[in-house]
């Protein structure tokens, strides 16, 4: 929660409370243990809540998603038409490979077998906000994958500039 003083009626002053949209934001590194644990970083733990989902995602990463998103994102899933075999093929692909994991008391989560071969999770990894979701990425290709200059975000956001998104 946020403040924000206003001036009203001259010199009176009051805090009003702010929202603040929940944008997951921020780039933490961790590792995984022999067993496949890996601590969720606290300040991302303390958003996802208790009811989190964890699948495959796009780019070989995978997608963590608060229980509010991921509700979004099935209702969304299922309104795909199952005459479509590329629709068929993308359900099965993020609800398939999903999981809800439970923390233990340090705050670690277990990834699935399946999942850190999806994203060739090794030991070290990195946890990225992404907006609506948390990717969780093997740093190696998080690093290979993350534009290396300037010019190349310029390239991208001329890009998406076509496509409607402004600056």
């Amino acid at each position: 929660m946020g403040h924000v003083v206003v001036k009203s009626g001259g010199k009176c002053h009051r805090v009003v409370d702010l929202k603040v949209n929940a944008m997951y934001m921020g780039e933490f590194s961790h590792t995984i243990d022999t067993k496949g644990r890996v601590i969720i970083p606290s300040k991302l733990r303390d958003a996802l809540g208790e009811g989190f989902v964890v699948t495959k995602g796009l780019d070989g990463c995978l997608f963590v998603y608060d229980a509010k998103e991921w509700s979004s994102f099935e209702e969304k899933l299922a309104d795909l038409p199952t005459t479509s075999r590329e629709a068929r093929t993308f359900v099965r692909f993020f609800l398939a490979g999903a999981d809800t994991p439970e923390l233990d008391k340090q705050g670690r989560m277990l990834l699935p077998q399946n999942l850190r071969a999806h994203a060739d999770l090794k030991k070290d990894v990195v946890f990225v906000g992404a907006g609506r979701r948390v990717e969780i990425w093997d740093r190696e290709r998080w690093e290979a994958d993350t534009p290396a200059s300037p010019e190349d975000m310029d390239q991208i956001a001329a890009k998406l500039e076509e496509i409607g998104l402004r600056l």
